[in-house]
């Protein structure tokens, strides 16, 4: 039995095995310098041809985009050559960052989040609204026609103009529209407005999709609602007033909110007649190309917003404020007209996982791709 306490020596390696060890290290050691002296030039290399590609990858010639794929293959099996036989932290570590950093040169990796945005923005979000055309301009007639004929019905017939509402509530309304810009903070004011707006937008798309019937009769209210409003500020003598008050930011809002709508009724649409398709794979495609139309609108609710924050409740004369609406409602739908008609030649059509480079598969090499 042994006493508690004691505590016996451990023995030590044989002597025979402690000189193989010490061999095998100083031979290991050689090793990896023989190793790091007969690579070092193409590590360089890589280094240097990932560093200049990181700046601008068309800056590399076409050898130079061949050599930097072959090094970067060479390097990442060399590292798994240095991870397994020599295990050694300082060489796997550099061996890693250089193997990471080309990575992200051949695969796009540090470039893919601005690129992605780009590419929404040029190339899916036009495509979608470009697909959708069709069901937007039902949306854009079933708002702004019932309007048009309204407001024009009420200015030239007395006997209905009264039928909308009593003298009193006319003209508290005009006196309202009148002081209402000019009764909030521009900044709290662009808040209040957009998240209105976006709201708004989401009730419209919201409508489309429950089988067309509720954005149908969400566009004819508010057609209805713009029609009356139309012809009571006309009928009073603010006509001109009205426009400087709905021109400016009018055009971008309701033109998202036509979008937005439209989007919901082709949804909707096919609901009741999928096509040739099944219901759930036509939702599902046409589903994934409202998200980016929803998404994209935010954009023109931002516009909208901030003109009508800053430039609609200004003291800018009535005509700056029309031109300065009509000049951002028509470089908005210039873009999305443009982008979505090229994007759509090209075969895009909305859909949020489209990238920029139709030419090959999503993983294959950048470096491949600009040869």
């Amino acid at each position: 039995m042994t006493t508690p306490g004691w505590v016996y020596p451990l023995p030590g390696p044989p002597p025979n095995l402690s000189r193989s060890l010490t061999r095998s290290t100083v031979t290991a050691g050689v090793d990896i310098d023989r190793y790091i002296t007969r690579n070092e030039p193409a590590w360089q290399r890589l280094a240097e041809l990932t560093g200049r590609a990181h700046r601008r990858v068309g800056d590399l010639s076409p050898a130079e985009l061949d050599e930097l794929l072959q090094l970067y293959q060479r390097t990442s099996a060399q590292l798994s050559y240095a991870q397994t036989y020599y295990r050694d932290p300082g060489l796997t570590a550099r061996l890693t960052r250089l193997v990471a950093d080309a990575s992200g040169v051949v695969y796009g990796k540090r470039a893919r989040t601005g690129r992605a945005v780009r590419t929404f923005f040029v190339v899916t979000y036009p495509a979608a609204v470009w697909d959708s055309r069709r069901f937007i301009m039902i949306a854009v007639a079933l708002t702004f026609v019932p309007a048009l004929l309204i407001a024009g019905w009420l200015v030239h017939d007395q006997r209905a103009l009264d039928a909308s509402g009593s003298v009193r509530e006319r003209h508290e309304y005009v006196q309202d529209e009148l002081q209402y810009y000019s009764n909030h903070p521009h900044a709290q004011f662009f808040s209040t407005v957009t998240t209105n707006n976006i709201k708004v937008s989401f009730g419209a798309f919201a409508g489309g999709a429950a089988l067309c019937v509720l954005g149908v009769l969400i566009l004819l209210v508010n057609s209805v609602n713009l029609g009356v409003a139309s012809a009571w500020m006309i009928t009073a003598g603010h006509g001109w007033q009205f426009l400087g008050l709905i021109v400016p930011h009018g055009l971008l809002e309701l033109s998202a909110v036509c979008i937005a709508a439209g989007a919901g009724l082709r949804l909707g649409w096919l609901i009741i007649c999928p096509g040739d398709r099944t219901r759930s794979a036509a939702l599902a495609e046409q589903g994934r190309r409202s998200i980016t139309i929803v998404i994209g609108t935010m954009t023109m609710f931002l516009a909208a917003g901030t003109i009508e924050g800053f430039v609609t409740g200004s003291a800018l004369p009535i005509s700056a404020r029309v031109a300065i609406g009509v000049a951002a409602w028509g470089a908005y739908m210039t873009y999305l007209v443009r982008c979505g008609r090229a994007a759509a030649a090209q075969g895009y059509v909305g859909d949020l996982d489209e990238t920029s480079d139709r030419r090959g598969d999503q993983s294959r090499p950048v470096a491949l791709t600009l040869r």
